[in-house]
């Protein structure tokens, strides 16, 4: 087991790994940009130092700060958390060229999987159903249009490097498609300096189901169960919960074992997600797999009992999982409801100093956060303030746990969007389970 681990991280995730690190016997290591030095991930490490100035290319994506922490550190491993660069297979390359472990999956398969064109044509090859596509990347709006003819509108234009929802345009007429093309490549472009993309059938009112994955180095796959991440604001998550609503357990069951069978494709290592796109009726499709911690894990540990963060410290130190498939009982239902820094009503970001900041509590209730009254929320990062999560014995105790949970949280000082996840726990659809990724723009909050 590892003595010394670096968080590349900030906020509730860098706290989160802290805790985990501790509750192991390990000493962590705690980076920040200079405006973060009165962060909690930097209170609660055993030690901190800064990596550079507020902007993230400076601070938090600036490799070789990092590595020079990990060597005046003694670091002997790197947990890079979610976002930054925890998908980033470059980085994990030179990790382990310096000799320092990377907590997450090997460097080929992040490439792979990060690489959206290409993970759709591995998991056709393994038999993993796919939405209908192009076969492969397409280069000029002529070739689209070929394409969207043949699969049929509407369409939507994914970039092949994408996440986050940024280069993704839904074309519903060939009028369209030319212009929202050319958007859609040139958002890539600026984004992730790659503008190929491909195209896919678009699935109208769709549901977005993940299955949270966990594997060793010693062959062992297994699956933690699924999450409904159905509620999104510009394919932004905002809502999650455990078990999926209203899913059918013969779907339910194949998204299980499709998820595995991924996974196992790719000899997966450390903590993933797959994710799938399920139609009204039934019909589940590979989307994508990310390989990372999620923001909503906590969902997935509420209802199995598992902790994740652990898993991947003990897996990445090349430990066996402790556990096989037939070992993991869910038990009851989690909804997470992610509270940011913005305007409810706008979902304009509301950076500033928080006067007051009373957290939820009581039982089944956990709040993963880093804010606390006096933190100056900074404009720099993303505006993710806490992650309030519950648990119920079944889905609706757990909205009645979540909207007992949202109406004592108390923010001051700045705009959040508490008020208006307390809308959406009181809608009749969301009450009802019919949720899906265009709810926002289909159901008035």
């Amino acid at each position: 087991m590892f003595k010394k681990i670096l968080i590349a991280n900030r906020g509730e995730i860098a706290l989160r790994v802290i805790r985990a690190c501790k509750e192991l016997g390990i000493e962590t290591v705690a980076i920040h940009s200079d405006i973060d030095v009165l962060s909690l991930h930097v209170q609660h490490a055993d030690e901190s130092i800064c990596v550079g100035p507020a902007a993230s290319v400076q601070s938090y994506l600036n490799v070789p700060s990092i590595l020079s922490a990990c060597e005046i550190t003694d670091a002997e491993a790197v947990h890079p958390g979610y976002g930054f660069l925890a998908e980033n297979a470059e980085f994990a390359d030179i990790c382990h060229s310096s000799g320092i472990r990377f907590i997450g999956p090997a460097s080929r398969v992040i490439r792979l999987m990060g690489n959206k064109a290409e993970a759709r044509k591995t998991m056709q090859e393994a038999g993993v159903p796919v939405i209908p596509g192009s076969d492969g990347l397409v280069e000029t709006d002529r070739d689209a249009l070929m394409v969207a003819r043949e699969i049929g509108f509407p369409v939507i234009v994914k970039a092949s490097a994408g996440g986050g929802g940024k280069g993704m345009r839904v074309v519903h007429t060939e009028a369209s498609l030319p212009h929202l093309f050319s958007v859609a490549r040139a958002e890539a472009a600026a984004a992730f300096n790659d503008a190929s993309v491909y195209l896919e059938r678009y699935i109208e009112r769709p549901r977005h189901i993940e299955v949270q994955v966990l594997g060793d180095a010693h062959g062992n796959i297994v699956h933690l169960g699924e999450r409904d991440c159905s509620i999104q604001r510009r394919h932004q998550k905002l809502i999650e919960e455990s078990p999926a609503p209203a899913l059918r357990d013969a779907t339910r069951q194949g998204i299980l074992q499709t998820a595995v069978r991924a996974a196992e494709t790719v000899e997966y290592t450390n903590a993933g997600t797959v994710e799938f796109i399920v139609s009204g009726d039934g019909e589940f499709f590979f989307m994508e797999m990310n390989t990372r911690i999620q923001v909503e894990h906590p969902v997935t540990e509420m209802v199995s009992g598992v902790d994740l963060v652990k898993e991947q410290i003990r897996v990445a130190a090349g430990e066996p999982l402790g556990f096989r498939q037939e070992d993991v009982h869910f038990s009851g239902h989690s909804i997470e409801c992610r509270i940011n820094a913005e305007d409810s009503e706008t979902f304009a970001p509301s950076p500033g100093l928080i006067g007051t900041f009373i957290p939820s509590g009581g039982g089944n209730v956990r709040v993963d956060t880093a804010a606390y009254s006096g933190y100056n929320v900074p404009a720099h990062y993303d505006s993710l303030l806490a992650k309030l999560i519950v648990k119920g014995r079944d889905r609706t105790e757990a909205i009645a746990v979540m909207q007992r949970a949202l109406d004592e949280f108390v923010i001051q000082g700045i705009k959040t969007t508490i008020p208006f996840h307390r809308k959406v726990m009181r809608t009749p659809e969301f009450l009802s389970g019919n949720v899906y990724t265009t709810f926002l723009e289909k159901v008035q909050i």
